[in-house]
Formats: structure tokens, sequence, C-alpha cells
């Protein structure tokens, strides 16, 4: 009965977005590419498994709120938040990293810096296209073609809002696009 209440507790506390695994640290590199700005896109991506992995998203999104300071959960809720703040500066150009060390949220962080960066999708949607138009297989294997040419087409996507329609038209858009 013991062990099955420790691991109930264990799996309480894993759970919590409150609570810090022994392994997180403030030096952890959560991602392995740094945002330099033109890369906000797949930076923004990587960051957001990380984060959801590490039970933290919701300090980035919104969702997990600030008490205020004379609520009981404050100061877990600041040093989560300090924790969060501290990774995404490890993850950033020291340049970025310079303008966002003031900011005392990871949300007011991620906010700021979605305003910055994700601002050029379009000019970043045209360089996606061309990169995808100048792709050459030439003497590659086809593997190594696909390599190449799947990451561009998946981060084109991203920047795409999904179109929610159930009519017989939209199925064949989608096929379409597959075929692409």
């Amino acid at each position: 009965m013991g062990d099955e209440r420790s691991k109930k507790e264990k799996g309480a506390s894993q759970s919590d977005p409150l609570g810090l695994h022994h392994s997180d640290h403030l030096g952890l590199v959560l991602v392995s590419k740094p945002l330099e700005g033109n890369n906000y896109g797949q930076w923004n991506h990587a960051m957001r498994i990380a984060l959801s992995a590490k039970n933290k998203i919701g300090f980035i999104n919104g969702t997990i709120k600030k008490p205020e300071d004379n609520d009981d959960t404050f100061q877990t809720w600041e040093r989560c938040n300090h924790m969060v703040l501290s990774w995404i500066l490890n993850s950033v150009d020291s340049n970025i990293a310079g303008s966002i060390i003031y900011i005392e949220s990871a949300n007011d962080v991620c906010n700021d810096l979605k305003g910055r960066f994700s601002q050029g999708n379009d000019s970043r949607i045209f360089e996606i296209r061309q990169e995808i138009t100048e792709l050459r297989q030439g003497h590659q294997s086809a593997s190594i073609y696909y390599t190449k040419m799947k990451p561009l087409w998946d981060e084109l996507y991203s920047y795409h809002d999904p179109i929610t329609c159930t009519c017989d038209g939209f199925k064949g858009l989608v096929e379409r696009e597959e075929k692409e």
C-alpha cells in the first residue's frame, strides 16, 4: 500500500506544471538550434515541443496564470517561471537574449518574440517556395533529395492556418496537395 501511494505521489508531481524534475536546471538548453531571428518558425515549434514535454507549455501560452503575491503558490509559480525564462534565454542568440532579459514572465517573452519575428512570415514563405523551386535532385539519391525537400514542405505547411471544411471539394484539394 505504501509503494502504491509513493507511485501516485510521484506521478502527481510529474504531472503538476508547477513541479520541477531533479534534472531541470537553469543551464538546460531545450532546443538544438538557437533562435537567430530568421528561424523563428522552427525555433518556436521546437521550443513548444520541449516545454510541452516538460509540462511547462502553460507558462508561455498564458494558461498558467501568475497568482497574486500573497497566494500560497506564488513562490512556486515564480520559481518555475524563472526556470522557463532561463531555458528561453539559453536557446536564443545572445543579441536577442539581451533584448528580453528584463521581461518578467515567460509568456510576455514569447509574445515579444512572436511580435518581432513572426512578422516576416510572408517573406519566409516566399523564400521557402523559392528554395523548393530551385532544389534539384541531380546525382543525389531519392532519399537524400526527399530529406532536403521534406522540411521545406513541412515548414511551409506550418505557416498556413488549417482549413476546416468537410465538403467534397476540400477532399479534392487535400488530394491535390498530397500529390504536389
